[in-house]
């Protein structure tokens, strides 16, 4: 199944009108200069970025580049239950990840969408379908059908 995942500056998100995705800002830190107030329909969900050391090693020049996105994608393996909110919005639509970097095509994200998608692709591989892949991400669906 096709998922519609898109990367964006949280500063440019909340001067655009809400549409139908789903809106996460996934940084670790808050971004300057903007309160919880002006965030509107922007949930944020830190726990799938980077560990602070991480990040630390990677802005002082202690990593590179490439070493940052292994680790990063290392940690992601590590704790696949940090993606689970992520790939629940994804399967109920548009997905829009945040960022207060200056280019979100060139940051973290590129390695957090990567990752969401293909845990999205290892469920998919592994039902065929006909039951939900799994309880996180279907929650609603065994709720409405006890009631």
């Amino acid at each position: 199944m096709p998922y519609t995942i898109t990367l964006s500056r949280i500063y440019d998100a909340i001067h655009e009108p809400a549409g139908k995705a789903a809106r996460v800002l996934t940084d670790r830190l808050w971004p300057r200069g903007l309160s919880r107030d002006e965030l509107g329909d922007i949930q944020w969900l830190h726990e799938a970025s980077p560990a602070s050391e991480l990040r630390k090693n990677f802005h002082s020049g202690a990593i590179s580049p490439e070493q940052f996105q292994h680790r990063y994608q290392e940690q992601l393996e590590h704790d696949p239950d940090a993606l689970f909110p992520l790939m629940k919005l994804a399967r109920q639509g548009e997905l829009q990840l945040l960022t207060a970097t200056h280019d979100p095509q060139t940051s973290y994200l590129t390695v957090l969408k990567q990752a969401v998608i293909e845990a999205l692709a290892k469920e998919d591989r592994l039902h065929d379908g006909n039951e939900p892949s799994s309880p996180v991400c279907y929650a609603h669906v065994v709720k409405e059908d006890k009631q």
